[in-house]
């Protein structure tokens, strides 16, 4: 998260912002509120973290005490409303350094409060954190709503313990064991998995489309359990199938999500640990939809095993080998499965929208990044796809064939081939183009002279050759944003992390500066707010 943040311009870092709504029994007052919110700050270190870029990244766990929660009324009394205060909180970025990754506000009428609305910087909180805090909430709400003692889990480790462990042998013997899983599968993989898709567009234009279906709900369930599989893995598999069949590579690779809750014994910390997983399954051989849907599972399995590493490390890794190839290396898609029983479609039909182009997504440089959603009573299928690998047609054409291909295999006598699968959902063939690349720009020797002085500056290093990526010259991936704030110190942008971790020599990759007015110190939050 560090990096995507890095890699977001200030404008989009609000959208990886999580936001959670909390509803207030009515015996309770805006002093309760207060208190509550004041105790889950107490309680979890994580909360109360600020993240220095200076030497590092360096995480701060600040001492526990009282923090700015705003209050807003429904009354029109000349002060801003919920809609106004809300909005405020969740698009600004946070100013890591300097402000807890926590912003809160009490919705009050007539003096009462009604809700408190909680927004969380995604460093601090990931889905498994977010229902433990909301239930920690529940508790203490109804405890003050019954005069009785909350009765609170203890807290039995925090984000420092876990950090503790990490520098251990027996951590060190795991990361490196993962670490080389990674090295095997990546350097299978091919270096760019859409080069049969591949086209020369605007790199940051991209789309984003939703596909609703009732029918894929009990449908998956009974696939699944025929299969003696989770339903995860019947749609990882039909992602799968329509990559393979869409892109006619014989290797798909996926980045997938792994919480690592079980990778250690602090497990209960409320942190954000979650992290991607690569998931590579092998359709070389064109096989049939149900030894896809073992191969997927057996794959998983064996991943996730291997999904709690350092990631700088394994986007490290990942440039070395586009080093070796002499080509960057591309990871694939990212796919999520996510179970949401609370949301409800009410739907009986499938439902297919547009939605507004994905800006910030589209900056993290992904090719394709599919969301599946388990609700009560509905799947959801979300796609955000690059332009530059899927147009309109394509990305419609990609969710409606991922219905299909999941209903048709609703009956036990289907079992569809990979090379059936491009009919089924209608992609038009892949064809081998690459991609038209501009001739090459003349790069200034200020400008490289200013990246070689900045990745000098911030590792301490004594001699950096141009001619090496970031990487092969010592620079760590996680340092990337402090090079980029030297950079901008003297005067210079145009950069970011993604850009940095690249194969791309240093003297090329000065060809993306630009000259700029050097930045102004930002003040502190508590001096931007005035209070």
């Amino acid at each position: 998260m560090w990096l995507r943040i890095h890699q977001l311009p200030p404008r989009h870092q609000p959208e990886s912002h999580i936001l959670l709504r909390f509803s207030i029994p009515s015996s309770l007052t805006v002093a309760h509120c207060r208190a509550m919110l004041t105790s889950l700050t107490r309680r979890h270190e994580a909360l109360r973290t600020t993240f220095h870029a200076d030497g590092g990244p360096r995480q701060r766990v600040h001492a526990p005490g009282p923090w700015p929660i705003v209050q807003a009324s429904v009354e029109r009394d000349g002060t801003p409303g919920p809609a106004e205060v809300v909005e405020d909180l969740t698009g600004r970025p946070f100013d890591l350094a300097a402000e807890w990754p926590i912003r809160a506000c009490v919705i009050t009428s007539g003096g009462a409060p009604k809700q408190v609305v909680v927004v969380f910087n995604h460093l601090a909180v990931d889905m498994w954190t977010l229902e433990r805090i909301e239930q920690e909430l529940w508790a203490q709400a109804q405890g003050i709503a019954s005069r009785r003692p909350a009765s609170l889990p203890p807290v039995r480790h925090q984000p420092a313990d876990l950090a503790r462990w990490e520098t251990t042998a027996e951590a060190a013997a795991l990361a490196a064991e993962a670490l080389a899983y990674w090295e095997k599968q990546v350097a299978l993989l091919p270096a760019d998995p859409f080069a049969t898709r591949r086209t020369p567009m605007p790199p940051q234009e991209a789309r984003h489309a939703t596909l609703t279906s009732p029918s894929l709900l009990d449908a998956g369930r009974r696939i699944a359990t025929r299969h003696k599989v989770w339903p995860s893995a019947v749609h990882l598999a039909a992602h799968t199938a329509l990559l393979a069949a869409y892109t006619g590579q014989g290797a798909v690779g996926q980045l997938a999500f792994a919480g690592n809750r079980g990778s250690h014994a602090y497990q209960d910390v409320l942190t954000c640990m979650f992290s991607p997983m690569l998931l590579r399954v092998d359709c070389s051989d064109d096989p049939p939809f149900s030894e896809l849907v073992r191969r997927v599972a057996a794959e998983s399995e064996q991943a996730a095993r291997h999904a709690y590493v350092p990631y700088d490390e394994v986007v490290e890794l990942v440039s070395r080998e586009g080093s070796r190839r002499g080509v960057p290396v591309r990871l694939g898609s990212e796919v999520n499965f996510l179970n949401q029983r609370t949301l409800v479609y009410k739907g009986r039909r499938t439902t297919f929208t547009w939605n507004r182009a994905p800006e910030a997504w589209s900056h993290y440089g992904a090719d394709t990044y599919m969301r599946i959603d388990e609700w009560r009573d509905a799947v959801v299928l979300a796609l955000q796809a690059a332009s530059s690998i899927m147009d309109a047609a394509a990305v419609e054409a990609f969710l409606r064939g991922h219905e299909a291909l999941v209903l048709a295999h609703d009956d036990p006598s289907t079992d569809l081939r990979v090379s059936e699968v491009a009919a089924l959902a209608g992609f038009t063939p892949p064809s081998a183009s690459p991609s038209a690349t501009g001739p090459a720009t003349a790069v200034s020797s200020e400008a490289v002279g200013a990246l070689v002085r900045a990745v000098s500056e911030v590792h301490g290093l004594g001699r950096v050759d141009p001619s090496d990526s970031y990487v092969l010259a010592g620079g760590r991936v996680l340092r990337a944003p402090e090079v980029l704030a030297r950079l901008r110190e003297h005067g210079w942008a145009g950069l970011t992390p993604r850009a940095l971790a690249e194969p791309t020599p240093l003297a090329t990759l000065a060809g993306l500066l630009a000259p700029v007015r050097p930045a102004e110190p930002l003040l502190p939050t508590h001096q931007k707010l005035g209070v």
